[in-house]
């Protein structure tokens, strides 16, 4: 892509919308104090530091909090101020600072917006300091450490991972003496039991059928054979019969089964909001949302989960996760280098996992991450990445997904055929593809 488009799309807000946001999307903000930009202090990292961290789930920020907290009793000299802001707002914040020059020292990176920001010189390679260190990017799954890479050159440590489970009411199933469901249902077992559950006039719905990418299409696409771009990304899947078919099963919860909200019900209160009130029975939920659902006082005794049920034959789940990275205009990097291994360590995975906040990415953490809650059965989304596809990756990816958001909500709504979103989708994708 040539440098004035990067510049241009570096600069531009860019909202990957999603219900829960890919791995944690926190509704409140949440700062601590201290500002956006680092502060200038000397680059040894012996001396004093004062770094940023910014992040943008209040679900996981005590969990953040505990760990900076740890890292400083053990390098008293580095301060460790965290920012949380909410997801909506978290990347618009982001690229104003990259604007600016003031980019937080460390920060979460979506896998999805890794490679604007590498493209637009906003992150720091880390190559050399983990060669000089040792650090072991063995520990993690593959998938994880690919995601923080573009070009060969490594720009994120692994935090997290998530996959979607089917969250259930276990208040409402009893109600209608309704079996709970299994981590091998199929889809036409959700669909049955959802039937069972529904009462329209009630306001009381067995599943919701929103579009959302990660929690809904982005599983049921590669479960009936199609893709949403091609292995060698170079084209758009959008078009293929196939894929058509892993979305039309969502609108068909809606006109054809009737056992969803509309979308526009489900666009004026969100699937999980409805959930939260007991007006869903199932909803598709990412393992982000646990600390969510375990604290919410209608649902902490009444939610649980099982796999994502399967489709067309198939199991096949979307994996996605985050990554720890480091400003490449930070001026303490030494600092800001040594904390970023400390949030990569077995130590502070473990602790997070123990605080519940996401699935840790450091492998032989997870089963603490599991035990934290021992009354729902997370084990399910552990499970899940065995049969586990990557997460829709491109460079191109932050030019095409705001138009998923915006043009596939009308096909749910009946507002235009899906096959004609889809063509019109794929039309986008294969532009953006050919320009870059």
């Amino acid at each position: 892509m040539k440098g004035r488009k990067i510049i241009a799309l570096l600069l531009s807000t860019v909202l990957i919308a999603a219900t829960a946001a890919g791995c944690g999307g926190g509704t409140t903000t949440a700062a601590s104090s201290g500002s956006t930009a680092g502060t200038t202090v000397s680059k040894d990292a012996g001396e004093a530091a004062t770094l940023s961290f910014a992040i943008w789930d209040k679900n996981q920020q005590p969990a953040m909090q505990a760990m900076a907290d740890a890292f400083t009793k053990e390098n008293p000299n580095i301060k460790i101020n965290v920012e949380c802001t909410n997801w909506n707002d978290y990347w618009t914040k982001m690229d104003a600072a990259a604007q600016g020059g003031t980019l937080p020292d460390i920060f979460w990176m979506h896998i999805a917006q890794l490679s604007k920001y590498v493209q637009g010189n906003m992150l720091e390679p880390l190559d050399d300091r983990i060669k000089q260190d040792n650090f072991d990017l063995t520990q993690y799954p593959d998938a994880l450490v690919q995601g923080g890479q573009l070009d060969g050159k490594q720009y994120g440590i692994p935090k997290d991972f998530d996959t979607i489970g089917l969250g259930y009411n276990k208040a409402i199933f009893d109600s209608k003496k309704v079996p709970y469901p299994t981590d091998d249902w199929t889809w036409d077992d959700m669909v049955a039991a959802a039937k069972k559950l529904t009462d329209a006039k009630a306001g009381i719905y067995g599943v919701a059928g929103n579009y959302d990418s990660q929690q809904t299409t982005y599983n049921t696409i590669p479960m009936a054979g199609g893709y949403v771009i091609s292995p060698d990304k170079k084209q758009s899947g959008y078009a293929l019969p196939e894929t058509i078919k892993g979305m039309q099963c969502w609108i068909d919860l809606i006109t054809k089964d009737k056992v969803s909200p509309t979308q526009q019900q489900l666009t004026d209160t969100n699937p999980q909001t409805l959930f939260e009130s007991g007006k869903l029975a199932m909803v598709f939920l990412g393992s982000w949302m646990v600390s969510e659902m375990k604290t919410n006082e209608y649902t902490k005794d009444k939610a649980d989960v099982v796999r994502f049920p399967s489709f067309n034959n198939s199991k096949k789940y979307v994996i996605n996760g985050l990554t720890y990275a480091m400003s490449s205009t930070g001026k303490q990097k030494d600092a800001a280098w040594k904390f970023l291994e400390y949030l990569g360590s077995k130590d502070a995975q473990s602790l997070s996992a123990q605080m519940g906040a996401a699935i840790p990415a450091y492998n032989g953490t997870q089963d603490a991450w599991v035990k934290n809650t021992p009354n729902m059965h997370l084990q399910s989304f552990i499970d899940e990445v065995n049969d586990s596809v990557p997460y829709p990756s491109d460079p191109t990816m932050p030019v095409w997904q705001p138009s998923e958001n915006q043009i596939f909500p009308k096909a749910w709504a009946g507002q235009m055929k899906l096959e004609d979103a889809c063509k019109q989708l794929s039309d986008i994708m294969n532009k953006a593809i050919s320009e870059n």
